[in-house]
């Protein structure tokens, strides 16, 4: 074995220390760094996860904090990170007429769904997250249903700065997209 080659007890076992990521990044500097997450992970305030690099982060935001793709994190490091929506499983609705859809919209708030409202050329689209009961309930609405795999960004609520259930205790906060 080379001398070059050795362990030594100060390498020997070195474990670069976890990043911690505990606050949004709102400035121009551009992200080092990327976090991929599907919607249910980007809803959780308390996270163990990995980046795309692989390197091991932990997620301390405050509580009620929902992530959106393409918004910044600072590590404790210096460190800019960038949160990405992965791609998931989801079930896109469109509907003959925009009262159809407006019915079909109604029926998923009704049940407290997260949904993502869209149009392309095609037409305009509701999206949840893929659930084979909601999909009975949308066929059965006269909603054309399509499974597919895409980035899932649901409204945020009809509260500018957050939502909360009076005197539930909660503390629960949707905040708007782009961290508003």
């Amino acid at each position: 074995m080379a001398e070059s080659d050795s362990v030594t007890p100060a390498t020997a076992g070195a474990v670069r220390p976890m990043l911690l990521l505990e606050a949004l990044y709102d400035g121009p500097e551009a992200a080092s760094e990327r976090l991929e997450l599907d919607f249910s992970y980007r809803t959780k305030s308390r996270l163990r996860a990995r980046l795309v690099s692989g390197e091991e982060v932990g997620l301390f935001l405050p509580r009620g904090t929902i992530l959106r793709g393409g918004q910044k994190l600072t590590g404790r490091d210096g460190r800019i990170v960038e949160v990405v929506a992965a791609p998931e499983d989801l079930l896109e609705a469109r509907c003959a007429n925009p009262s159809a859809l407006a019915r079909a919209a109604y029926h998923l708030g009704n049940r407290h769904v997260a949904v993502e409202v869209g149009a392309d050329a095609a037409g305009d689209w509701l999206r949840i997250q893929a659930d084979h009961v909601l999909e009975g309930m949308l066929v059965g609405l006269g909603a054309t249903v399509t499974a597919l795999r895409a980035p899932f960004e649901p409204e945020a609520g009809a509260y500018a700065h957050g939502h909360q259930h009076p005197g539930d205790g909660s503390g629960a906060r949707i905040h708007m997209m782009g961290g508003r």
